[in-house]
């Protein structure tokens, strides 16, 4: 592949990078004036620590915009074709977790996540919500929802007869499971946080 093929996907990358490390999270807060979000909770920059505070509305606000940045860059991306649309979903997951404007250091990527699906495919997306929903309903940890439903998510793409994005998401999801390392840590010891909790 030439300089020619490839400048369509780099660009794509940059772009969704870009735009993923916008950092919602950290934005909402401080526009609340609840301070900065990550001397809260776990210190994550994401709607669930954001929920520590209390403020259910920026919480929501914060997990729509973790996800519906990355549809975004996902769906401008697509229209140079499957290859860009999903530099471009790798970029925005890479630019939340690693967002340039907290030094690196951002979230674990979950409704980032959710948003590249959305955008490449929406049945495995609300496949995707539906299994957080009820594994978060029942066993009330949120890092052991998202788990569960990014481990289907690749298997989900490829019975969607989407190869490519399965590989993609099957890379993705080793990712948000070395970012979620602490989590299950704590999950195997009992002293993972509940959804809710606050501090």
């Amino acid at each position: 592949m030439g300089l020619t093929e490839l400048w369509p996907f780099v660009v794509a990358a940059i772009f969704g990078y870009c735009l993923g490390s916008i950092p919602f999270g950290v934005v909402f807060t401080r526009l609340a004036g609840l301070g900065d979000i990550r001397s809260v909770g776990s210190g994550n920059i994401g709607a669930t620590n954001v929920l520590r505070t209390g403020n259910k509305g920026l919480a929501a606000a914060t997990l729509l915009g973790d996800a519906l940045k990355a549809t975004v860059a996902v769906l401008v991306a697509a229209r140079w074709g499957e290859g860009a649309a999903l530099a471009a979903a790798f970029g925005a997951f890479i630019g939340h977790l690693f967002p340039v404007w907290l030094n690196f250091k951002g979230g674990k990527g979950v409704a980032t996540f959710l948003g590249c699906l959305i955008a490449l495919n929406i049945w495995v997306a609300l496949f995707f919500a539906a299994v957080w929903l009820a594994v978060a309903y029942f066993s009330k940890y949120s890092s052991l929802a998202a788990l569960m439903a990014s481990a289907l998510a690749a298997p989900a793409l490829l019975i969607a007869d989407q190869p490519a994005a399965a590989t993609l998401f099957a890379v993705l999801t080793i990712i948000l499971w070395a970012r979620h390392r602490d989590n299950i840590m704590r999950l195997m010891t009992g002293q993972e946080s509940r959804i809710g909790r606050k501090g």
